[in-house]
């Protein structure tokens, strides 16, 4: 494989691209597309050869999805409520396809990251709140990446003093390599290894197919819907969609050089990374129903070194073994994700060179984010006495404020004309993606509200916070079809779409930042940056006086 250096062909003038390193032929893990590329796909051989050296991005960010938090939050529920929560994860499905999607068409489009589009179409506010608050909550993500690998070589008796050391070190080494295809090869590996949760559900020996499908399809929660279990489901949301993913996934994208041309390949790796990652999560769930079911562990969960235990004295050794090494392997592709997020970040608003395909003597202060992350969030864990249960609480509720501002800046850049033309979401999009942000609102001031005040009646306020959504929802909807038909009424029901339709969507990508138009300043994004920016600040303030509070006691 050719390296990449300074002979790399410039990006076209009429295109946004910033990085030199993000234009030329895609080298996946599993193939390569060269970027003159043209000819039609006529049979499924070529289609799924060019399949394979696309996927790649949406595959790893679904997985790494999946992370210490991820496996943590899916055993807890299995062990304290049986398969009976398995129909969240077939929500969740939609939307993570829906919000993963859209990514994909702005990385592909635009060849420009999700920070620099912030920073570019809403201004240096919303730009540091948004990366400032993703630094953040990535940092503490990171070390909670740290806590599973320790709880998970804790089971062969590995010291926290040894391998969290030896975990750091080996996620910088095989990042730094400058070869985007040998990092992906790395990362195709340690998504093999997921799979280790198939042979460890089968130890479970897994029985009731029925109860299983009724589970799956029907909502219902064992006990009924009391405040932890409420609560649970919001942490089950929280660990399954986070903020980083947006910024992974796009840049991931551009630095994989996938062009629109492409785009339907890379929607199909991230609807099979989609379905992967919630197929595992489900067995996540069944591995603990099924191994404590009529055992003292059933209905108290600890941590997830106390699964890994659990499974060692209700099943044998090694099925705690392998959960261990399943917990292991999801703490370092989480890990490896989470902070390469954070690096892409970095790159795009302190315009650094930023690409996977670069030496590290090319790009020093991307390598350096990365590097440096991983350093300090590592020695944090090795810190004795370190608040790290109170940390990792918080990492839950800072994902579960800060997605619903993202999710809303995601749909309003993918309603930006200047930004992706005539790949800008359908009106039927927009109404899902608004329903959607609706709802994780709803699940953040949930999950907020009871950290900040314990005692308060959780089910109550979860009925009352849904039924004003429902309300608001209806009302929003009633008068948006009233207006649309007295605009009919007098002639003036434009076609939303009308000024792209006619661009080709093979070839078009947004053009250089300095020539893209200013986005219009309507009344609906005045009023959702308006709210979005006090909703914002409310809670980030009290959460951070809440973890201060907590730290210092």
């Amino acid at each position: 494989m050719t390296e990449l250096d300074s002979t790399l062909p410039a990006p076209p003038a009429e295109t946004a691209v910033l990085d030199d390193a993000h234009v030329g032929d895609i080298e996946g893990a599993l193939g390569t597309v060269s970027m003159h590329d043209t000819a039609p796909r006529r049979t499924w051989a070529r289609r799924l050869l060019t399949l394979a050296a696309i996927v790649g991005p949406g595959l790893i960010v679904m997985i790494g999805d999946n992370d210490a938090g991820g496996v943590s939050t899916y055993a807890q529920a299995g062990q304290q409520y049986g398969t009976t929560l398995l129909w969240v994860l077939l929500l969740l499905i939609p939307v993570l396809i829906v919000n993963q999607e859209m990514v994909v068409r702005l990385g592909s489009v635009t060849g420009v990251g999700h920070a620099r589009l912030i920073r570019e179409r809403f201004g240096r506010f919303w730009s540091w709140f948004s990366v400032g608050d993703l630094f953040f909550l990535n940092f503490l993500t990171i070390v909670t990446e740290f806590i599973g690998v320790s709880l998970g070589l804790s089971y062969f008796g590995v010291q926290p003093t040894l391998s969290v050391p030896i975990a750091a070190a080996a996620l910088i080494a095989f990042t730094v390599t400058g070869s985007f295809r040998r990092w992906e090869r790395f990362m195709f590996v340690l998504v093999a290894v997921s799979f280790l949760f198939i042979p460890l559900l089968v130890m479970t020996r897994p029985h009731g197919s029925v109860e299983i499908l009724h589970h799956t399809f029907v909502p219902g929660v064992q006990g009924g819907f009391d405040s932890a279990a409420i609560l649970l489901l919001v942490a089950i949301v929280g660990t399954t969609i986070a903020p980083w993913q947006l910024f992974f996934q796009q840049s991931n994208v551009i630095d994989k050089r996938i062009t629109p041309r492409w785009i339907r390949y890379e929607r199909a790796d991230t609807i099979i990374g989609a379905f992967i990652t919630n197929i595992a999560a489900g067995g996540y769930i069944m591995i603990t129903a099924f191994a404590f079911a009529g055992t003292v562990f059933f209905g108290h969960f600890t941590d997830a070194g106390g699964v890994a235990n659990g499974l060692h004295h209700t099943v044998g050794y090694w099925a705690g073994a392998l959960f261990a090494m399943i917990l292991i392997d999801a703490s370092i592709i989480g890990a490896a994700c989470v902070t390469l997020s954070s690096a892409y970040a970095f790159g795009d608003t302190f315009n650094v060179k930023h690409s996977l395909h670069r030496k590290v003597s090319e790009a020093k202060g991307f390598y350096g984010a990365y590097a440096l992350q991983v350093a300090f969030a590592a020695a944090i864990v090795l810190i004795p006495n370190a608040p790290l249960g109170t940390l990792t609480e918080y990492v839950q509720v800072l994902a579960g404020v800060l997605l619903p501002s993202a999710t809303l800046f995601l749909l309003l850049l993918c309603n930006d004309r200047g930004v992706l033309g005539p790949w800008v979401n359908r009106p039927w999009l927009n109404v899902v993606t608004g329903v959607i942000i609706a709802v994780l609102v709803v699940l953040s001031l949930i999950l907020t509200v009871n950290v900040l005040f314990p005692s308060i009646d959780v089910p109550t306020m979860t009925a009352v916070l849904f039924a004003a959504m429902g309300i608001t929802l209806v009302v929003g909807g009633a008068g948006a079809l009233v207006r649309r038909s007295r605009l009919r009424r007098v002639g003036l029901d434009v076609d939303p779409l009308a000024d792209v339709r006619h661009l080709d969507r093979q070839t078009w990508r947004m053009p250089p930042l300095a020539l893209v138009s200013r986005p219009e300043t309507t009344r609906f994004r005045t009023f959702c940056l308006v709210t979005l920016r006090g909703y914002l600040v409310v809670a980030v303030v009290m959460i951070a006086v809440k973890l201060g509070t907590a730290i210092v006691h």
